[in-house]
């Protein structure tokens, strides 16, 4: 056990310390910049100026509404193909595994570009094929834009729980499903009474894994920016955290957001956690 506490305290432990530390400071230049920096203490300055910017308080909006959509999608998605691969007709099973896992292979960060070529017109047989059908789509519009990033999202993750799931579903005793069929429940009825309330406790940690790995969206709104201009360099709390510390240089601020939004995981994760038992004991 040793290594593992050894590689939590370098890489969690310590970076979180030192982000309350900074959080604490500001730093102030004098002399136009050529009297050098100091650090001056302020206390809980940071995170007042944090909590009342528009921009990060917008963020947190954008982050709802993006979670809003994308979570319902993503578990739904991930969950009837789990369930689908599963049922007794499904035939080359291993195949469609590795298929639907493929996707998550691919770095998110590749995984943008890539969809941004597809996004962009001129260039994308998706819009080619869309103008074909008589009708258009704007990709990086300011409505349309949050629908391009949950596409990634969702076209990165749905494979990658949908092998959670399944193998929640390997887990389930045979006799049961058996049982099922004997009473006369058909598929559909076994897989939404039997199946899904036996693998509850895959389905609430998966969903907070991606609660929690929704608030941290980075990658694909940090890209899009540049096409999609209603976005806004800040429009995620990780995009905020990044112009705040290397746009803007203030690094107290930024630090400060940064414990912010940590709280916010961690208040998002407990009620996730007392309702999922809550559902499971149910």
């Amino acid at each position: 056990m040793l290594p593992f506490f050894l590689l939590f305290l370098a890489v969690t432990i310590a970076p979180i310390v030192y982000a309350g530390w900074m959080s604490l400071f500001r730093e102030e230049t004098s002399g136009l910049g050529f009297g050098g920096t100091e650090r001056v203490f302020t206390g809980v300055e940071n995170f007042t100026r944090a909590l009342t910017d528009d921009l990060f308080l917008a963020s947190f909006g954008h982050i709802a509404l993006y979670c809003a959509l994308y979570i319902p999608i993503m578990i739904g998605t991930s969950l009837g193909l789990a369930l689908l691969v599963d049922s007794a007709l499904a035939r080359a099973k291993r195949f469609f595994q590795i298929a639907f896992y493929m996707p998550h292979a691919v770095p998110g960060l590749v995984a943008s570009v890539v969809w941004i070529f597809l996004y962009t017109p001129g260039l994308s047989p998706v819009h080619d094929l869309i103008e074909g059908l008589g009708a258009s789509w704007n990709f990086f519009g300011e409505d349309e834009a949050i629908w391009s990033i949950i596409n990634i999202s969702a076209w990165q993750w749905i494979g990658y729980n949908m092998i959670i799931f399944y193998a929640g579903l390997q887990a389930i005793p045979g006799e049961t499903i058996e049982a099922a069929r004997v009473d006369g429940a058909g598929a559909l009825r076994t897989a939404l009474q039997i199946k899904v309330p036996m693998i509850r406790s895959t389905v609430v940690l998966t969903l907070l894994f991606t609660i929690v790995g929704a608030i941290q969206l980075f990658d694909a709104p940090q890209l899009l920016v540049k096409y999609a201009n209603s976005l806004g360099a800040e429009w995620s709390p990780t995009m905020f955290i990044y112009a705040t510390a290397f746009q803007r240089h203030d690094y107290g601020v930024a630090a400060a957001s940064s414990l912010l939004l940590a709280l916010v995981a961690g208040l998002l994760s407990f009620g996730v956690t007392k309702l999922g038992n809550r559902w499971k004991e149910s």
